[in-house]
């Protein structure tokens, strides 16, 4: 069984990549940029199926953990985990998933809202040893209708996610008729 994988990448295909390891090159699955004749050490699982063996490289343990709990979700097999994590930042899909966001998981290809429900409801105890501090509730308060606000103005949810969640942190107290205002200058503004 291969854990780690240490070697120089030599081809970048669609979703994959060529990592040459001495003289053999391992095709390797992987939701992280890589760039052509890099070094990279990955992480790797595994996955055996009857007429395949493939494997998924992550350049992080917690990324690699997160494929195999996505992974357990009924529905969701090694594809799916991996262009979820591929569309959206392991940071933010862990919020998702703990504040129950299954809108923002639904915007990875190939994921519906039942799927991203079922990921919510699967997985969202199993995140309790994640890198975020969920337990002031008053922080994301204003999160979902600050979003909703800026979705009806044209604004794409993975474009806007990251912001929209700093600005509410940055300003727990203040009510969404505020913050979007202050949401619109920072996207105008380009930061």
């Amino acid at each position: 069984m291969i854990g780690k994988l240490q070697g120089i990448v030599d081809y970048i295909g669609d979703g994959f990549v060529i990592i040459m390891a001495g003289p053999v090159g391992y095709k390797v699955y992987t939701p992280d940029y890589l760039t052509l004749k890099s070094t990279v050490a990955l992480w790797i699982e595994t996955v055996v199926r009857e007429d395949s063996i493939r494997l998924f490289g992550f350049s992080s343990l917690s990324g690699q953990n997160l494929f195999n709990q996505l992974t357990t979700v009924s529905g969701v097999g090694p594809k799916v985990a991996l262009a979820i994590m591929s569309s959206i930042k392991t940071d933010t899909l862990m919020q998702a998933i703990a504040t129950g966001d299954a809108k923002t998981i639904s915007t990875a290809p190939g994921v519906g809202k039942k799927v991203a429900e079922k990921i919510i409801v699967e997985l969202k105890n199993k995140m309790g040893g994640a890198s975020f501090d969920f337990s002031d509730s008053s922080n994301n308060s204003a999160l979902p209708d600050l979003l909703s606000a800026l979705e009806s103005l044209g604004y794409r949810r993975l474009d806007i996610i990251d912001m929209a969640q700093k600005l509410v942190s940055d300003n727990p107290d203040t009510d969404v008729a505020k913050l979007v205002p202050m949401a619109l200058k920072l996207i105008s503004s380009g930061k």
